[in-house]
């Protein structure tokens, strides 16, 4: 099997962590023949050059251009600011290269079908790397659902709120800022996991806006058209506990930590836990979604399986009309 060489397109927080893991991938016996850490690029050329010599990436670029220039990039992770996805995406797959996009993944609708338009013109891969999507501990929490252990499914909650204005990215309109796109992702995904597309016949939702504009704490409750209600909640403002539960009609499961699954607990109706989950270890979590954009440029694809265009679209417009209801809008987009 050839190994995907990978770029970083990026030198910030979350490039660091792709780098850890991408490193610790080619290490391991069950990664090694399927990826390499090849390159970083960055708007600053010795920025780049002490990110790769940081963490033994052969190769570092002072601009993007320079990156998709290179023949030896097959992949490459996108790690800037959601309002550069779109943009930098497009760049690179029109250059011949698959890209691995972070969450989210465009900053509104509009991005998101251009971006997609571009796959499917050029052929090449373009995944979401929301890593909850790609972990194993999505496939658990179907099969403790499908086992009836819980009995029918009625409602489902989950939350995801740290404490982060002190970050420029995320209190920036003009860099798609805000509690939605940063963390209000992970609950509507594990929510949308779960009921697996089933339509939704309504949407309520609430908005506490920061004094920059964004949107800084927000409620949402989805009405299924199947009678399942979900309720989610995302905030830049406070710590939370993380949790995601599925309530059913005989019991209820508990999964710690909707942002990365760390356990599953299963209650019966009289609370007693009657199954308890551990997920399997990690490398850093990131490991899986590189495997599955790595395999599936290799077996020709445009999307992954578990990510697939439809759910990055149907998120991202569901984003967009929760965005319209809060009046809230992007300086790029008026």
């Amino acid at each position: 099997m050839a190994r995907i060489r990978i770029a970083i397109l990026g030198a910030g927080r979350i490039a660091q962590h792709m780098a850890d893991t991408l490193v610790k991938m080619a290490a391991d016996s069950r990664y090694t023949d399927l990826v390499e850490p090849y390159a970083v690029a960055a708007r600053d050329a010795g920025r780049a050059a002490d990110f790769a010599t940081k963490y033994g990436f052969p190769v570092s670029y002072g601009s993007y251009e320079e990156l998709v220039s290179d023949p030896n990039v097959d992949l490459v992770y996108i790690a800037t600011p959601h309002n550069l996805h779109a943009e930098q995406a497009i760049l690179c797959m029109k250059a011949g290269k698959g890209v691995l996009v972070e969450k989210a993944f465009g900053a509104n609708a509009a991005q998101t079908r251009e971006m997609l338009a571009v796959a499917k013109e050029t052929g090449m891969l373009c995944a979401e790397a929301i890593w909850t999507r790609y972990m194993p501990s999505r496939g658990m929490i179907d099969d403790i659902i499908a086992s009836g252990i819980i009995g029918d499914v009625q409602a489902i909650d989950a939350n995801l709120c740290y404490p982060t204005t002190a970050k420029a990215r995320i209190t920036d309109p003009a860099l798609a800022g805000g509690a939605l796109l940063d963390v209000g992702v992970y609950p509507i995904n594990f929510i949308d996991m779960i009921m697996h597309n089933a339509p939704i016949a309504r949407i309520e939702s609430s908005m506490r806006p920061y004094e920059t504009g964004v949107d800084a704490h927000n409620s949402m409750t989805f009405y299924y058209e199947n009678g399942v209600m979900a309720t989610a909640q995302s905030s830049i403002l406070c710590h939370s506990d993380r949790m995601g539960s599925v309530w059913g009609t005989n019991g209820y499961m508990v999964c710690q930590n909707i942002n990365n699954v760390e356990a599953i607990d299963v209650y019966d109706g009289n609370h007693t836990i009657v199954a308890h989950y551990d997920v399997p270890a990690q490398l850093t979590g990131y490991e899986y979604e590189v495997a599955s954009a790595a395999k599936a440029l290799l077996e020709g694809h445009t999307e992954c399986a578990e990510m697939p265009h439809a759910d990055t679209m149907r998120i991202m417009e569901l984003m967009d009309s929760l965005r319209r209801d809060w009046n809230l809008t992007y300086p790029f987009e008026r």
